[in-house]
C-alpha cells in the first residue's frame, strides 16, 4: 500500500500511474485484439456489430461504475486518515453492492438487447451478430464488476501494481481464447465474447485467491461480508454524481452511435476500429487522473492542501507530455493503425479522418481529466458532472447532429473536440475558485 502524504510528489504520482497505465494498455490490448481478429477473420460487418455493443454495455453499467468510484474515494480518504476499520467496512459494502448490481445489469442487458439495437437504428443485417455478442458479454457482468471492484479498492489503498499483474493475465488469456474460439473452433462473434468473459473470470478468481493469502486488509469471504448502511450512504453521496454523469455520458454515446448508424456499415466499422485506437491513446490522461485522485484523497484526508496543489501541477505536466506523444504517433501512423483492423479502403479512410481530427485535441482532453481527477479525489463530484453533461449534451451531440448533416461523418468527429474545449474551460475556471478544498469527507464524519 502506498502512502502519498510524504515523499517526492512527481515520483509518487508517476510510479503509481505507470502500473495502472500498463494494466489498462493490456486491458485495451485485448479489446483491440478482439476487434482485429473479428475484423480480419469475420469481416467488417462483425467488426461493426462488436462496436455497436459497447455503448449499450457502458450505458447499462455506467451508474454502477460511478458509484463504485465513490467507494474508492472513501477508501482512499479513510486510509489517508489511518482509519483501517472503516476501510475494511467500506470494502465489504462495495462488494455486496457490486455483486447485486452485476446480476441486475446482466438481466436487463440480455432481456432488452435486440430492442436497444432497433432503437439505435443499427442496420438490420448487423442485429443478429450484435445481439449474440452483447448477450454473452452481459452474462459475465458480475465477473467484470468483481475484478474491477477489486482493482479499484487496491488503488484506493495505494497499490497499483497488483491490478497490473492480473490485467496482464486477463489480456494474455483473452488473446489466447480469441485465437482458439474464433480461428480454431470457428465460433464466430460468440467466440470473441466468450473469450473476454472467461478471461475476466479467471483473472477475478486469481486476484481473490492472491489477496486472501497475501493482503493484510483485503481478506475476501462471502460469509463475512458486512454491509454498512452509513458508509454506503457516504459513498453514494460522493459516487452518485459520478454515476449519473457516467450514465448521461453513456446515453450520450448511444445517441451518437444512433447518428453514426445512419451512415451504414463502413462508418460503423471505422468508428469501432478508430475508437479502439483512440481509447488506447487516451489511457495516459485517464490513468494520471486516477493517480492524482488517490493522491488528493490521501493528502486531503491528512489536511495537506499545499501538497495537493503540487500534485496537480506535476500531473498536469506529465499527462500532457504523454498526450503530445500520442498525438504525434496517431497523426503519422493513423492509416497503418487502421489497416490492422480491416483491409477495406473505405473503412480505413474514414477511420483515419477520425483519428487525425480527434488526436489533434488530446492536450485539451488531458488537461480536463487532470482537473477532474483533483476534484474527484477531493470528493467534489457534482461540478465535474454538470460540466461533463453540458459539454456532451449541449455542445457535442447537437454539433454532431448539425455538422454530420452538412459535412457527413467528419462532422461527428469534429463534435468530440468541441465538447472537450468547452469542458476543459469550465473545469479550469472552477478549479481556480478553490471551492473543492472544502469537500473532504473526513472533516464531515468526525468521530462517528
Amino acid at each position: 500500500m502506498k502512502d502519498f502524504t510524504t515523499g517526492n510528489v512527481s515520483k509518487l504520482i508517476f510510479n503509481f500511474a505507470l502500473p495502472m497505465l500498463l494494466g489498462n494498455v493490456f486491458q485495451q490490448l485485448y479489446n483491440i485484439v478482439d476487434s482485429i481478429i473479428v475484423g480480419k477473420v469475420l469481416g467488417k460487418e462483425a467488426l461493426a456489430s462488436v462496436g455497436a455493443s459497447f455503448p449499450i454495455i457502458f450505458t447499462l453499467i455506467a451508474l454502477l461504475i460511478g458509484i463504485g468510484s465513490g467507494f474508492s474515494i472513501v477508501i482512499s480518504q479513510f486510509y489517508g486518515a489511518r482509519d483501517i476499520d472503516r476501510v475494511k467496512r467500506s470494502i465489504d459494502t462495495m462488494y455486496i453492492f457490486l455483486f447485486v448490481s452485476g446480476i441486475v445489469a446482466s438481466v436487463l442487458g440480455i432481456y432488452y438487447s435486440e430492442e436497444l439495437f432497433l432503437l439505435l437504428q443499427l442496420p438490420v443485417e448487423l442485429i443478429p451478430q450484435a445481439t449474440t455478442y452483447l448477450n454473452i458479454y452481459m452474462a459475465g457482468m458480475i465477473l467484470f464488476f468483481g475484478f474491477n471492484g477489486t482493482s479499484s479498492v487496491l488503488r484506493g489503498l495505494g497499490d497499483s501494481k497488483t491490478p497490473l499483474y492480473f490485467l496482464i493475465l486477463a489480456s494474455i488469456l483473452n488473446i489466447a481464447f480469441d485465437l482458439l474460439f474464433v480461428m480454431v473452433f470457428k465460433w464466430g462473434i460468440a467466440g470473441a465474447a466468450w473469450a473476454t468473459v472467461i478471461a475476466q473470470g479467471v483473472a477475478f478468481v486469481a486476484a481473490l485467491l492472491y489477496l486472501n493469502n497475501t493482503h493484510k486488509i483485503m481478506k475476501f469471504s462471502f460469509a463475512k461480508l458486512r454491509f454498512d448502511t452509513d458508509l454506503f450512504k457516504k459513498s453514494l453521496k460522493i459516487g452518485l454524481p459520478s454515476g449519473l454523469q457516467h450514465t448521461f455520458v453513456a446515453v450520450g454515446m448511444m445517441t451518437l452511435l444512433g447518428i453514426v448508424n445512419t451512415f451504414g456499415t463502413d462508418v460503423i466499422a471505422a468508428y469501432t476500429a478508430a475508437g479502439r485506437i483512440d481509447s488506447l491513446a487516451m489511457m495516459p490522461a485517464m490513468n494520471f487522473s486516477q493517480a492524482v485522485s488517490a493522491f488528493v484523497g490521501q493528502n486531503l484526508g491528512a489536511n495537506k492542501i499545499e501538497r495537493v496543489k503540487k500534485g496537480f501541477k506535476a500531473t498536469f505536466i506529465m499527462s500532457n507530455i504523454f498526450c503530445l506523444a500520442m498525438t504525434a504517433l496517431i497523426v503519422i501512423f493513423g492509416g497503418d493503425l487502421m489497416r490492422m483492423f480491416t483491409r477495406d479502403p473505405q473503412v480505413i479512410e474514414i477511420g483515419q479522418n477520425y483519428l487525425i481530427i480527434v488526436s489533434s485535441f488530446y492536450l485539451v482532453f488531458s488537461s480536463m481529466f487532470t482537473i477532474h481527477g483533483v476534484l474527484r479525489g477531493a470528493g467534489d463530484t457534482i461540478i465535474p458532472m454538470f460540466i461533463t453533461l453540458f459539454s456532451l449534451w449541449i455542445i457535442r451531440i447537437p454539433a454532431a447532429y448539425l455538422l454530420s448533416d452538412k459535412i457527413g461523418a467528419d462532422g461527428i468527429w469534429w463534435s468530440i473536440p468541441m465538447g472537450w474545449v468547452i469542458g476543459m474551460s469550465f473545469s479550469y475556471i472552477y478549479y481556480r475558485t478553490g471551492k473543492w478544498k472544502t469537500k473532504s469527507i473526513i472533516s464531515t464524519l468526525g468521530n462517528q
